[in-house]
């Protein structure tokens, strides 16, 4: 093995690509490793888009699956087999050098591929299985399927050669709830491209989103579900319409026709405007009619990477005081206590009519994102665990 450039096999069991975290991690770390010279091939599910400059190969067309949000399902079994058939394929003729797998169903499937190729399994853990499945209700606590999902959940964790985290938070979830060895798990934590995720023209945005320049305007992007704390936030904005109407709220994401009706059905409508679903090449543009961005994600067993987009476009952000969203925003973010509504609507009221405030913590999270959280820095790290993975190997074949 010489320091040349890489082969690297991604694995994504996952609708790839569909506007959304955990497909912005892997899309990222593709491109990054392109840019570095290294040759990437991404194989996932017949759903999805491709994007630009990346080689991505799908399974089999399922006529019965339209699936894009986030959560699981009981189809997925069947789509992973035909996952598994297409990464066999793909690897005898791609022949990578190692295998790089997303989510726990592509580190299982990783894990049959690396005992047949002998080449090297890092598992890209973005949060706990069975925690995902508590988060979307897809079992209770006390299940016979709970048992179930963490005995899987531990089994596949331990058949990695290498784990890498998207926050401290998961690696200290492996190492002392999993057992996982320390020297197994590296923290990685997610980043930005800060090219594409930059500030734009405020009026532009407003104008072709139709948000009268005058109103003070509040954003979010994300998934809508009840674990990203889009319940919560509609609660939240009932308050802030009563004690500031000037205030408006920008949602981006989906699945949102739930949300529409229930804003409508509070009464607080005529204070948002919804989206739907927004291109990941268009957000930084959307973003940037902001002037404050608000992430009250419930969920503590995985990262939070809208945070990354909001930083680069310099969008001073209200969140949970977590430890995830300290490890991301540092000294830089707008804290409040976890789950409370009421000082979330009451922090977003002082923050959002406090122009000296805005002005400063805009600049210093643009320069954060340039500085620590760039995928330039990234892909230096990602490629010094791989470096790491393969070096027993070449001590192999030179000995």
């Amino acid at each position: 093995m010489t320091d040349g450039a890489l082969r690297v096999l991604m694995i994504a069991p996952t609708p790839y690509f569909s506007d959304r975290g955990c497909h912005v991690r892997i899309y990222e770390e593709a491109r990054a490793l392109t840019k570095f010279g290294h040759e990437v091939c991404i194989v996932t599910y017949h759903l999805g888009r491709d994007m630009p400059g990346i080689r991505v190969v799908r399974t089999a067309h399922v006529p019965w699956y339209n699936k894009l949000d986030a959560g699981p399902s009981w189809h997925k079994p069947f789509l992973d087999l035909l996952l598994l058939w297409k990464v066999l394929a793909e690897a005898r003729s791609f022949h990578p050098h190692l295998i790089h797998a997303h989510l726990h169903e592509g580190a299982l499937i990783g894990s049959l591929l690396k005992y047949i190729l002998q080449i090297p399994l890092l598992f890209d853990y973005q949060g706990s299985l069975s925690g995902e499945s508590l988060n979307h209700g897809f079992f209770r606590d006390t299940s016979l399927l709970m048992r179930f999902f963490k005995a899987l959940e531990g089994f596949i964790d331990r058949r990695a050669d290498l784990i890498i985290t998207s926050s401290d938070k998961g690696r200290q979830e492996l190492t002392c709830e999993w057992k996982i060895a320390p020297e197994k798990v590296i923290n990685l934590i997610d980043g930005v491209d800060t090219e594409i995720f930059r500030p734009h023209s405020q009026s532009d945005a407003r104008r072709e989103l139709g948000i009268p320049e005058e109103v003070k305007l509040v954003v979010f992007l994300g998934l809508f579900n009840r674990y990203q704390g889009v319940d919560l936030l509609l609660d939240a904005i009932a308050i802030v319409k009563a004690a500031s109407p000037d205030v408006r709220f920008l949602l981006m994401g989906f699945p949102d026709t739930e949300y529409r009706r229930k804003a409508g059905e509070m009464g607080i409508d005529d204070s948002i405007t919804f989206t739907g679903r927004v291109d990941y090449a268009r957000a930084p543009f959307f973003l940037s009619a902001g002037d404050l961005a608000v992430s009250p994600k419930l969920a503590q067993t995985e990262a939070n990477g809208k945070l990354f987009n909001y930083m680069a476009c310099g969008l001073p952000t209200v969140v949970f005081d977590s430890q995830i969203n300290r490890e991301i925003l540092g000294d830089d973010g707008i804290y409040v206590e976890y789950g409370n509504t009421a000082l979330l609507a009451e922090t977003i009221v002082a923050t959002i009519h406090n122009s000296e405030i805005l002005s400063d913590l805009s600049q210093r999270l643009r320069e954060r994102a340039v500085n620590m959280h760039s995928w330039d820095v990234r892909s230096e790290q990602l490629e010094d665990v791989y470096r790491s993975l393969l070096a027993p190997l070449q001590d192999t074949l030179s000995g």
